[in-house]
């Protein structure tokens, strides 16, 4: 196995020249390996001759796009330090992101560029924008001629992607990636859904968050399969794309599967060439799994990762192989463990915090280390700061975060749960629980919903179909119905910012 990714493209480029790698569906282009391998040597060759140190962090600017992928190749080819930069996230927290990673260089797109000037027109160092042609990547605007080659060569251990979380309170965090760490992410992906070179990934989800690099572009270039990438997602393309372009696999979050799921036009499906789809980033509702499934005749393959682990950590076998709804699977290229407070295992089915440890795990927190000793024990477990158990078969079952979980008269609840009972009735598209202080039990529980279009209910109805199934303890004691729910780039719902959507000044 290579160990780096310059080593994958350039092994790729080697056993497998003229296969398509990239698709746009949106402009037909297509490129393959050994495009990408000249392509990937001509960008860092560029970056070189702008006389950055290696491993010298160069943020990207852009959506989706073939361009926005041969750009991130050529970055970690060189041997500098990949940092994409979350376009959803707002001028302040560009402004962070970009200050505190000590990008010096940023290489954006058309689209971005005026939210990209406001957000460093604060800056007191001097930022280099370079355009970013979404068919092709950089467009190199200098008078000093590049190298043949690139100057530095990468290393397993080398620093390959810099990528802030997402985080619900303070400042996102800069996760550190390495080469070594990103290849075994992408084949984790491989392994646990038995790609070949003959499948062909489809990527949905912003390539600036860990499911959509890490999964797709990851999981492809690691498999040396083909990868269709549309500028964005659309609910009325979506289906055409899978069709056109002999899609096999893709990886959407709960959110799109709900979109899907209640769009009424009629689709054609190749259920003979689509094999699966594959959720993450959120829990997904068994009531959308097994409707989608019912209605599409499609598989999913629930999966569970994080930015600190290059995504996948669980995974749910694929069919004919037993799946469990509910839970996002079993330990698939990494060791997952369940720990009391001290870190240590409990038994079976008992709750605790997951762990994982593994070649995936970061290398830690960008100039963050009372953080990173915090999140990495010294056994080398991540602190996932979920809560979950596992089964006697080896599946995990999510609970909740730690710092979401309610705790009502000395109780502890989970959001989920809730959730999910919500999701059961039939005009609820998408929902979520939160905490809220109370003077009696210390907290109450509330829920925010977003209803399916063209639906409507009671709060009334509502809290007794809670009731049924709940009883009268777990249920919300206020249901807010709202035109969306505020959420992450990977479409997760952040609960905290729910509550202050909710309850807060405005």
């Amino acid at each position: 196995m290579t160990l780096t990714i310059t080593g994958q493209i350039d092994a790729n480029a080697s056993s497998s020249p003229d296969n398509i790698w990239l698709t746009s569906p949106d402009t037909a282009q297509t490129v393959a390996w050994h495009e990408v391998a000249h392509r990937a040597r001509d960008i860092a060759c560029h970056l070189d001759a702008l006389d950055l140190p290696a491993g010298a962090p160069i943020a990207v600017a852009a959506q989706n796009s073939i361009g926005s992928c041969l750009t991130f190749a050529g970055i970690t080819y060189g041997g500098y330090l990949a940092t994409p930069l979350n376009l959803v996230a707002g001028v302040k927290v560009l402004n962070y992101v970009i200050h505190h990673s000590g990008v010096k260089v940023i290489l954006v797109s058309d689209d971005h560029r005026a939210l990209i000037e406001e957000a460093i027109s604060s800056m007191d160092r001097a930022i280099t924008l370079i355009r970013l042609d979404t068919a092709t990547g950089p467009e190199w605007l200098m008078d000093a001629q590049p190298d043949a080659a690139p100057r530095h060569v990468p290393m397993a251990e080398t620093a390959g992607l810099l990528m802030y979380t997402s985080g619900t309170t303070g400042n996102p965090k800069g996760v550190i990636l390495s080469h070594g760490n990103l290849l075994a992410a992408g084949n984790n992906v491989v392994i646990g859904h038995d790609i070949t070179a003959a499948d062909i990934g489809m990527c949905v989800l912003p390539i600036y968050h860990i499911n959509g690099l890490c999964v797709t572009v990851m999981g492809t270039l690691a498999s040396a399969s083909g990868l269709v990438i549309p500028y964005r997602f659309s609910v009325s393309g979506f289906w055409q794309q899978v069709e056109a372009n002999n899609v096999t696999w893709f990886s959407a979050v709960p959110t799109l599967f709900a979109y899907l799921l209640n769009d009424e036009v009629p689709v054609t499906i190749d259920r003979d060439r689509l094999r699966f789809a594959r959720s993450a980033s959120a829990p997904l509702s068994p009531e959308i799994h097994r409707q989608f499934e019912e209605k599409f005749g499609i598989p999913i393959i629930e999966t569970m990762g994080l930015t600190e682990t290059g995504a996948q950590i669980l995974s749910n076998p694929m069919p004919p192989a037993a799946r469990k709804i509910g839970s996002p699977g079993v330990a698939v290229g990494n060791e997952i463990m369940i720990g009391d407070e001290n870190q240590k295992p409990v038994p079976a089915n008992q709750t605790g915090e997951i762990l994982v440890r593994g070649d995936n795990v970061m290398q830690g927190y960008l100039d963050q280390p009372e953080e990173t000793a915090e999140t990495i024990t010294p056994a080398g477990w991540l602190r996932t700061g979920d809560l979950g158990h596992i089964d006697e078969d080896g599946f995990v079952f999510v609970t909740g975060r730690i710092k979401e979980l309610i705790i009502k008269g000395g109780e502890n609840i989970a959001p989920r749960e809730v959730d999910e009972v919500l999701l059961e009735h039939g005009a609820v598209l998408e929902a979520a629980a939160f905490a809220v202080p109370c003077v009696n039990y210390g907290q109450s529980v509330e829920a925010g919903i977003r209803l399916k279009p063209g639906r409507d209910v009671s709060e009334v109805e509502l809290a007794a179909h809670c009731v049924a199934r709940l009883g009268k303890f777990k249920s919300p004691d206020v249901i807010h119905v709202l035109q969306d729910l505020p959420k992450g780039p990977s479409g997760k719902v952040q609960r905290l910012k729910l509550f202050d959507l909710v309850h807060g000044d405005g």
